[in-house]
């Protein structure tokens, strides 16, 4: 019953496709369990380089059933639009399966999300715009439009029509925009369905019995630890759980099916959208990490905002997802430094504090305890074994594990698939 759990442990774009890809050739299936088309993982096969929003990385290896599971939201017209895209690249794409009980985000979803955003001024939470949230609490308030429903004409109809009696009230009171017709939202909506039907399924049926088959199942989740509506750093986080309890929850699969836990960590920390962010960086350091590193979000297109890795966050990380094992994506990036900054603690109030606080207000005024490591300058990305890494590389990889509290396990050197540094087997 080999099930896996690999999500983010800082504040999303930690490298979990690279990782997902690299079990693909082993995995029966890669299920994304939360989030939407708010997330994005760039995976690198060759000279070849795909960057998926909201289907799971799984799509990219022959032979795994990629799914979209009952906790995502999707947006059909960027469903298609990246099925499209990888079809036209040669990858084939029929496998997929969608669940039926996953929420539709709606056209009004994405206006209320981007007018809701630009009302709020300078205490704007950072969303995307894509419509998450919205749809997210259109599920709670339970007038949400699921998959299944575009397969019923009356029903889509009246989730509609209940929907936007409140929203469009909204819109044009409050926010002086023109009301949503009921009629174009459902003919919209519609257009969707034949093109989506060949992969909707009973995905919860379908997971459950491929592990009492001893299939291989991973659970990919989107964004990370700290943007998780319920321990994250509220409220600037995401809309869902992408912690390991929310693969239970997204999926449709109990606890006890769950065998490990990987969390991916970059070896420098990022983070995209509003904030605090005790470690970040406003100097050339910053600049140098966010140019070699890349850090432009695959999904926003914005600048990430970048600085030095935070063993607060990591422990933290370990606990509320029960960690068993840590991948640490992008060592490279941080070749050429004579020393790196580690944050091994917080300075609050005069306080030395070694635990993420529970309270915003502590965390906001947080100050990063520093502990410098040697660094090296010699090129990492043809290392193949963790022996082939420079000794001030080792030293460094073992420094964060010891803070961490899980091993690592794996070791991303380069962005290609074949760049990694695999210490103990996954599976």
């Amino acid at each position: 019953m080999p099930a896996l759990v690999l999500l983010g442990a800082q504040w999303g774009d930690e490298g979990k496709g690279k990782a997902t890809d690299l079990l693909g050739g082993s995995v029966d299936y890669v299920v994304r369990y939360q989030g939407g088309n708010n997330a994005g993982h760039t995976v690198v096969v060759g000279d070849q380089k795909y960057a998926l929003h909201l289907l799971p990385s799984g799509i990219l290896s022959p032979g795994c059933t990629p799914v979209i599971g009952n906790g995502v939201v999707v947006d059909p017209s960027v469903l298609l639009s990246e099925l499209s895209g990888l079809n036209e690249r040669g990858v084939d794409t029929s496998k997929l399966l969608i669940s039926g009980n996953a929420h539709i985000i709606t056209p009004y979803n994405v206006t209320v999300d981007k007018v809701t955003e630009r009302f709020l001024g300078k205490r704007k939470i950072g969303t995307t715009g894509r419509g998450i949230g919205p749809t997210y609490a259109d599920k709670i308030n339970r007038v949400g439009i699921r998959v299944q429903d575009l397969y019923d004409e009356s029903i889509l109809t009246q989730k509609v029509e209940a929907a936007l009696d409140v929203k469009n009230q909204i819109l044009t009171k409050l926010y002086n925009r023109r009301a949503i017709a009921v009629n174009q939202v459902v003919e919209e909506l519609l257009g969707y369905a034949e093109k989506i039907e060949p992969y909707v399924a009973d995905t919860v049926l379908v997971l459950n019995e491929a592990l009492e088959q001893d299939k291989v199942v991973l659970f990919e989740g989107g964004q990370g630890t700290l943007l998780d509506i319920d321990h994250g750093t509220y409220p600037f986080v995401t809309s869902s759980n992408p912690t390991a309890g929310g693969a239970c929850t997204g999926a449709g699969v109990g606890p006890t099916k769950i065998s490990r836990v990987i969390g991916i960590l970059k070896a420098y920390t990022t983070r995209v959208g509003a904030g605090p962010f005790p470690t970040e960086l406003f100097d050339e350091d910053g600049e140098a990490l966010r140019r070699i590193g890349g850090e432009r979000g695959v999904t926003t297109g914005r600048d990430r905002r970048c600085g030095w890795f935070d063993a607060v966050i990591a422990r933290y990380a370990t606990r509320v997802n029960g960690l068993t094992d840590f991948f640490l994506t992008k060592l490279d990036v941080l070749t050429g430094w004579e020393q790196i900054p580690v944050c091994v603690a917080y300075e609050i109030d005069g306080r030395r504090v070694e635990e993420l606080p529970y309270s915003q207000t502590d965390f906001h005024h947080a100050k990063p305890v520093y502990e410098m490591l040697p660094g090296w300058s010699e090129d990492i990305s043809k290392a193949k074994t963790f022996s082939d890494l420079p000794k001030n590389a080792q030293a460094y990889v073992k420094a964060l594990e010891e803070m961490s509290g899980a091993p690592i396990s794996a070791i991303g050197v380069g962005p290609g698939r074949d760049e990694t540094i695999e210490i103990n087997s996954f599976l």
